[in-house]
This record gives C-alpha cells, structure tokens and sequence, in this order.
C-alpha cells in the first residue's frame, strides 16, 4: 500500500539519478509529492520521467559548488512555488584506502563530494523554507564516521551529522526540521556513473574488500541492507509522522551505530 503522505508538498532530493536518491525521490512522488530530481548526471531528467503520473521534473547542477545548490532551488520554487522538503542524498567515498595512501587532492575530492554538496543546499534552501513558514531538510550521512579504509569520508560524514544538530537546534524557531538518516552498508545496482572515474587498482579492490567484510562484520545481521531498509527511514523522517524530531541522526545500519 502506497501512502500519500506528500500529497500538496514540494520536495527537492539531490543524488536523485542512482542509488537510494533515485529511490527516495520516486517514492516521494507516488506519495503525492512534487519533486526536484537534482543530480549532476545528465540522465536525472529520464529518472524524474519514471514517475509516471506524477508531478516531476529533472535539473542537472553540479552541488560541489555553491552556484549549483543556489540554482536547484531557485528552479524547484519556480517550477513548483516554493520548497517544502530537502533530502540530500549526494555524496559516497570515491576511494578505500588507508588514511597515510591517501594523497592531499584526494583528501579534498572526499570533503568536496561527501560534505560540501549538503552544506551548500542546506544554506541555498532556507530563503525559500523561511518564505513558506517551515520546512524539513533530511540529510543522507552515514554510519562510516566510525569505519575503516575512508577516514576522509567519515570526516566528511561527520560534518554532516554536527551540521544537522546545530543548524537543528539554530532554525527550530523559524519551524524548520533538520534530520539526518545515517545509512550502513547497503546493496544497490550497478552505478551508471562510477564515483571513482579513474577505476580501482588491485590493490585498492583489496583495501575495498577489507572495508566491506568490516562493514558486514560490524552490523548485528551480518549483512548489507536493502535499498527499501533506507529509504523508508528517510521517507519517514521527512513527513510529517516525524513532526517532533528535529537534530537526531538515526542510524540505519542492522545494530551498527557508526
């Protein structure tokens, strides 16, 4: 049974075009709601397509850089009259590797991609949350902030998790809900754009392997979760049946808490 628990509210979600963003995003939709697929892959448009009946469209914006996130709003507001929801789904570690092989580029690329895209949109959305008296913005971290193999992530992801509690805390005045789902391990199809564009050595695949048989090992099932075991949460914790959580990060990791 399809609830519809978005019927009337405008939602944006980023990471839209693969993954648990495209998942959440079209069960935001057949749950009523109008959604802003946003990604950078030129494909997103064909994804909001995949709504069939629904009210959806598709902008592609690069969300590593403040321009991007400034543009995605603006659009959804035009397009739809206004922003009710933001879920940021972008973000995922480029590379597995011990922290001393990681080379300083690297480091950045890893902050640029797992943090900056949430910390920008999270900025560019709340004119428009503040125009419509509230809102809810739901941040993807991760339950990696205690992992091995991709230190700079988890940095990156716990930036995310203190950014959800103090910027909770600064807009419950203005009635602005701000949540964080913290995902584990999780199957998902194949990538139709890889995160590492330059491909794994033999050697990275092996340091992978390691990251992935501790990531099992760490949950109390011994298992990966599936891509409906997170986008239920999200969903959840951006509708209203959430309405007196604001600044939690709720971790959705079989027993792992990260």
């Amino acid at each position: 049974m399809i609830m519809q628990r978005f019927t009337g509210k405008v939602i944006v979600v980023t990471g839209a075009a693969q993954g648990i963003g495209r998942g959440v995003a079209l069960r935001a939709a057949a749950e009523g709601g109008k959604v802003l697929f946003v990604d950078r892959a030129d494909f997103v448009a064909e994804v909001a397509a995949e709504a069939q009946g629904a009210e959806t469209a598709g902008f592609v914006a690069d969300l590593e850089t403040y321009e991007g996130a400034q543009a995605a709003m603006a659009f959804a507001t035009r397009k739809f009259g206004g922003i009710d929801i933001l879920i940021n789904g972008v973000g995922g570690a480029i590379r597995m590797r011990p922290f001393a092989e990681f080379e300083p580029a690297q480091i950045d690329a890893e902050i640029r991609r797992s943090l900056m895209p949430t910390l920008y949109t999270c900025h560019a959305v709340l004119p428009h949350l503040l125009a419509r008296g509230g809102g809810t913005i739901v941040n993807v971290s991760s339950n990696a902030t205690r992992g091995i193999r991709r230190v700079p992530y988890s940095a990156a992801k716990g930036g995310v998790n203190a950014l959800t509690q103090a910027l909770a805390m600064e807009y419950a005045e203005h009635n602005i809900r701000v949540v964080a789902s913290a995902p584990g391990g999780t199957s998902a199809p194949p990538r139709r754009v890889a995160r590492n564009a330059a491909g794994d050595s033999e050697q990275e695949k092996a340091w992978m392997n390691e990251a992935v048989k501790q990531v099992t090992e760490s949950t109390f099932f011994k298992r990966y979760g599936t891509l409906d075991e997170q986008i239920a949460p999200i969903l959840f914790l951006a509708s209203d049946e959430a309405s007196y959580i604001t600044g939690a990060v709720l971790p959705v990791a079989g027993g792992d808490n990260g």
